[in-house]
């Protein structure tokens, strides 16, 4: 039965490669990360659980590179969510480098006929629990500690550049990007559970490997006994899939740093997250352009526009959006959304459609969630109230 959690895991990475890595690269680092998880817990049961030579030969150290991928997706996808840039950069393949030493540290294993390899792995695993092998210029017992520090020490950095992602982005616009607390809690939830991932595995090979200690008067042995280690690694690769569908706009692809939140229910933002092609906009004069048509129809007076409906309709991911109006515009889209609204119902008194219009059907018509909302936000665009400028019209004419 518990074989099940990482496969339903591997299940949603493969829905995150194939539908949403045209719409953002970050996806595709999101994706590759749970894919990575959900495969390492695959291999700790089979070669743990499964009591099967065939597959105990075929998990044992084979797969140990895998740890070393953890870390480097988490960062990449940290990275790249919250870059304008989402490509990245040379140094950054640098990161792969544990990696590939690893593949080439393991080759006298690895290249032994593989019932050789299934011998050696039934013996520690399941006779001696002696995790000893010859390695090239690694011990076992240094990739084993190493691969959970190295996950631990990537988490913490992507919390780390997530901080100071958001210090740089006050500083340089006095505000923060309209989804910052829906990514900020993801982000950090995602990150924290590799924490705590990392920690119990530290803990459990210190047990494996001797180095016993307590925990208020508790053995260590018993608090990273083999049992709470896959339940606790391995639930927590599995919650993290659960998680993930906690927050749709990223399951369903619009992964953006810059997304407007405030949907009325989970269903609705679901529906306005479903990813469609990107349209590709060669410059900013083309993008204005499509704008321009795409307002001609009004969108905006719909309650429900949002900035993710319009990403949906225009084909163009939110990040681009949000960046035109914050830095092009000096507006959030909800302001720009507000002067257009605003500005229309401004058209339809001067042309006399709101004459027989209650103020409350007025606001409503233009897409304002309330009377008192649309009283304010026309006060402050305008100076005076809706009622005073209907009249100071009707004077005119």
């Amino acid at each position: 039965m518990a074989i099940l959690f990482p496969l339903f895991g591997i299940f949603t990475s493969f829905i995150l490669i194939y539908y949403l890595s045209s719409l953002n690269r970050s996806n595709i680092f999101l994706a590759l990360f749970f894919l990575c998880c959900n495969l390492v817990v695959m291999v700790y049961y089979g070669l743990h659980f499964t009591k099967n030579l065939f597959w105990e030969g075929f998990c044992f150290v084979n797969w140990l590179p895998l740890s070393y991928l953890l870390g480097p997706l988490l960062f990449y996808y940290v990275k790249t969510t919250l870059a304008d840039n989402n490509k990245l950069a040379k140094w950054d393949w640098l990161h792969l480098l544990p990696a590939m030493l690893t593949i080439i540290n393991c080759l006298p294993f690895t290249t032994l006929p593989f019932e050789q390899k299934a011998s050696i792995a039934h013996e520690i695993v399941n006779v001696t629990e002696n995790y000893s092998l010859n390695f090239l210029f690694a011990s076992f017992e240094f990739i084993l500690f190493s691969r959970s520090i190295h996950l631990l020490l990537y988490a913490i950095l992507s919390i780390g550049y997530f901080y100071n992602n958001t210090r740089k982005t006050l500083k340089q616009f006095n505000k923060l990007p309209s989804n910052h607390s829906n990514i900020k809690r993801w982000m950090y939830l995602l990150c924290a559970i590799q924490i705590v991932i990392a920690v119990n595995s530290i803990g459990h090979m210190t047990t494996i490997y001797g180095y016993l200690f307590t925990i208020l008067g508790v053995p260590s042995t018993e608090i990273f006994s083999e049992k709470y280690y896959f339940e606790i690694c391995g639930g927590g690769f599995f919650l993290q899939n659960i998680f993930l569908f906690l927050f749709p706009k990223i399951l369903y692809g619009n992964v953006s740093y810059n997304i407007e939140k405030g949907k009325d229910n989970i269903i609705d933002d679901i529906k306005l997250s479903l990813p469609r092609k990107i349209k590709d906009t060669a410059t900013i004069q083309d993008f204005e352009n499509a704008l321009n048509e795409y307002l001609q129809k009004s969108p905006y007076i719909q309650k429900e526009f949002s900035l993710s409906q319009m990403s949906f309709d225009l084909k163009i991911p939110e990040r681009f959006l949000s960046n035109y109006f914050n830095k092009e515009l000096n507006l959030t889209f909800s302001e720009w959304r507000k002067n257009l609204r605003i500005d229309h119902v401004c058209k339809m008194i001067e042309q006399g459609e709101s004459k027989n219009l209650t103020i409350e059907a007025i606001s409503a018509n233009a897409g304002f969630a309330s009377r008192s909302k649309f009283i304010d936000a026309f006060k402050e665009r305008k100076g005076i109230t809706p009622s005073a400028f209907i009249k100071s019209i009707s004077v005119k004419n």
